[in-house]
């Protein structure tokens, strides 16, 4: 078992050795009428961290927090979460300034009161590489699979598909090392 954890540690100080990383996030914010034709603001602000495995493939994760409304059982709901989404990424398109990319994963949202939210599908974006170390990002849109559960309920809400929505356009920046 000792020589099983001391490879895995050699394997990750060398490929740490040999990528490079990136830290920074992104914020977001939309407004948007409710069901009641009230006007209604969601935000988030998403910290993220990432290593280039090489030049076309990283893996990182986003942890996050935010407020947001959710809409259940007929009911708009304003909420404050905790999210968690880590992702691997493919660089598609490469150029001098401009990247496009798009990130596969996994997210989870954890909403004060117990609603639990579950995604699993692809992001579109697009970076502009202002420098060698300062990348400004943004990504647009979801396609995948999305679920909602309230706490105690044996129901849950899915969703199949894409959205190119305000609420799903992120802006951000890097600062790579």
């Amino acid at each position: 078992m000792k020589k099983i954890l001391l490879s895995f540690a050699v394997a990750c100080v060398s490929l740490a050795a040999s990528a490079q990383g990136y830290v920074g996030g992104s914020i977001g914010i939309a407004s948007s009428k409710d069901g009641n034709s009230e006007n209604v603001t969601t935000y988030q602000v998403l910290p993220e961290v990432g290593i280039n495995l090489d030049e076309n493939w990283a893996i990182g994760t986003v942890v996050g927090w935010g407020k947001s409304n959710v809409n259940i059982a007929n009911e708009n709901l304003v909420n404050n979460y905790f999210k968690l989404e880590p992702y691997v990424r493919y660089t598609f398109a490469r150029s001098k300034y401009v990247n496009g990319f798009i990130d596969g994963g996994f997210g989870y949202q954890h909403y004060r009161g117990g609603i639990n939210a579950w995604s699993v599908g692809l992001k579109p974006g697009v970076s502009v590489n202002v420098s060698p170390k300062v990348s400004f990002i943004a990504h647009v849109g979801f396609a995948g699979w999305k679920s909602v559960k309230l706490k105690g309920s044996s129901v849950d809400a899915h969703t199949w598909g894409a959205s190119l929505d305000g609420n799903n356009i992120t802006f951000g920046v890097y600062y790579n090392f």
